[in-house]
């Protein structure tokens, strides 16, 4: 690993591992009723604005209807982390702005999550682990 940081000195939201699975990213519009995932469903994400619904899901349960951006991989930061802590998605985009990587982000209520590309899910590694993040296989 390229510029490897030792362990014990890496913050715990530098520590990302892979989400099993390819998402989509899809839009509906604002009106529409959100989609029922089922329990076992290992991540997605609704948000509703006064503009559209968003979603992310695993391409295979991808609302139909949905204009949808296929081909995400899931990349989850260690959590929780505090609400005080600052400039964590910052951290995250710079790398991978400076390797000209698309990424889509979200958050929870304990962690974010960063979407690449599965395309570019090697490239993002790199640059994620060139800036001190450790990545989980």
């Amino acid at each position: 690993m390229t510029g490897a940081t030792p362990a014990s000195s890496v913050p715990a939201w530098k520590k990302l591992s892979w989400v099993p699975g390819v998402f989509a990213v899809c839009r509906l519009p604002p009106q529409s009723p959100l989609p029922a995932f089922p329990k076992e469903t290992l991540l997605y994400s609704a948000t509703r604005t006064d503009r559209e619904v968003s979603i992310v899901c695993e391409e295979a349960a991808a609302p139909a209807g949905a204009i949808c951006e296929y081909g995400w991989r899931a990349l989850r930061l260690a959590g929780p982390i505090p609400f005080t802590v600052t400039g964590v998605i910052a951290a995250v985009s710079a790398p991978l702005a400076r390797a000209r990587l698309s990424m889509f982000v979200f958050s929870t209520y304990d962690t974010d999550y960063v979407l690449v590309r599965a395309s570019d899910a090697q490239a993002a590694r790199e640059a994620l682990e060139s800036d001190g993040f450790q990545i989980e296989p």
